[in-house]
C-alpha cells in the first residue's frame, strides 16, 4: 500500500517504468492526467471516470414506481456517485406529473447523521465540495432553471457541523445550461421534457459523459431501442441498477477506458502472448 496526495504519491505511479498498469477510478480531469504520464512509456491503464447520467421516461411507464425509486438513483451517496442519474428526460405529456411526484418524493429522502439508521442521505465529503455544489445550485438559478425542492442546509442544528445539503430539483432546465451538462458530483438533479423517442436519445447523449442511465417504459420495444441509442457502457430499464459482479462495468466518452467486472476484468489485468513451436525433427 502506498499513501500520500495524488498530485504526488498517485502522480509517481503513473509515471513509473517499473509499473506496467494503473487502474484509476475517479475524476475526469485526474484521469486525462493519469493519461499523460502514462504516456511516456505507454503504460496500460484503465480508467472509470465521471458521469452525467440520463433517467429517460416515457408517458407509459409506471410514473410512480419511477418516482418512488428514483430519488436514490442520484441522490444515494449524496450525489457523489459517478452512475448518479442526474438528469430526468421526461415525455412532455407527464412532465408535470413526473416534477410533482418526483419532488415529493425527494421532500421525504431523510438526510441526517450516517450513524443514525434512519438516514437514508448523508453528509459531502467536504465543506469544500458542499460549497462546490451550492455554486451549482447559484448558476442553475442564474441560468433560468427552478428550483422545485432544496438546495439548502438542514435545518437540524445537530447537523450544523457537517457537511449537509438538502437533496436539490431543478425543473425549467434546458440542456445547454451547466447543470445539466456539468458534472456536479452532489445531489442535484435535473428535469428536461422530450417530446419524441428521437429527441430523448439524442438529449441522453448531448454530454461528454457516457457511464450509465436508465429507460423507464412498458414498451420493451421502445425501452430497448432508446437503451441501444444510448452511448453509455450500463443501461438499466425500469430500474436503476447499474453494478452486478458478473456484468462488465464501463463507460463511453469521457466516462472512461476499459471494462472492470466479469470476464472482461480478467482481460483487462491480463497480458496475451502467443509461442508458436515448430516441432519437426
Amino acid at each position: 500500500v502506498v499513501t500520500g496526495p495524488g498530485g504526488t504519491a498517485g502522480a509517481a505511479i503513473a509515471a513509473h517504468p517499473g509499473i506496467g498498469k494503473v487502474a484509476f477510478t475517479g475524476e475526469t480531469t485526474t484521469g486525462q492526467e493519469i493519461m499523460r504520464l502514462a504516456s511516456n512509456n505507454v503504460k496500460k491503464i484503465s480508467l472509470e471516470l465521471g458521469g452525467k447520467s440520463p433517467n429517460v421516461v416515457y408517458a407509459d411507464a409506471n410514473i410512480e414506481r419511477f418516482a418512488s425509486e428514483s430519488p436514490y438513483s442520484v441522490f444515494d451517496n449524496c450525489g457523489q456517485d459517478c452512475c448518479a442519474r442526474s438528469r430526468i428526460l421526461v415525455e412532455r405529456s407527464v412532465h408535470e406529473q413526473v416534477v410533482e411526484l418526483f419532488a415529493a418524493a425527494t421532500r421525504k429522502v431523510v438526510v441526517g447523521n450516517p450513524e443514525d439508521e434512519a438516514t437514508e442521505v448523508g453528509t459531502l465529503v467536504s465543506f469544500k465540495q458542499r460549497d462546490r455544489v451550492r455554486d451549482y445550485i447559484e448558476i442553475g438559478l442564474s441560468e433560468g432553471a427552478n428550483l422545485v425542492v432544496g438546495g439548502e442546509a438542514p435545518d437540524d442544528a445537530a447537523l450544523a457541523d457537517g457537511a449537509y445539503l438538502m437533496p436539490a430539483v431543478f425543473d425549467g432546465v434546458t440542456n445547454d445550461m451547466r447543470i445539466a451538462r456539468e458534472e456536479i458530483f452532489g445531489p442535484v438533479v435535473s428535469i428536461i421534457p422530450f417530446d419524441t423517442e428521437e429527441e430523448a436519445i439524442r438529449l441522453a447523449n448531448a454530454t461528454p459523459y457516457g457511464l450509465s442511465g436508465s429507460v423507464w417504459s412498458r414498451d420493451i420495444g421502445k425501452a430497448l431501442r432508446t437503451a441501444k441509442g444510448i452511448q453509455a457502457g450500463v443501461l438499466s430499464i425500469n430500474s436503476n441498477s447499474s453494478v452486478h459482479t458478473e456484468a462488465p462495468f464501463g463507460g463511453y466518452k469521457m466516462s472512461g477506458i476499459g471494462r472492470e467486472l466479469g470476464m472482461s476484468a480478467i482481460e483487462l489485468y491480463t497480458e496475451t502472448k502467443n509461442i508458436f513451436i515448430d516441432i519437426r525433427p
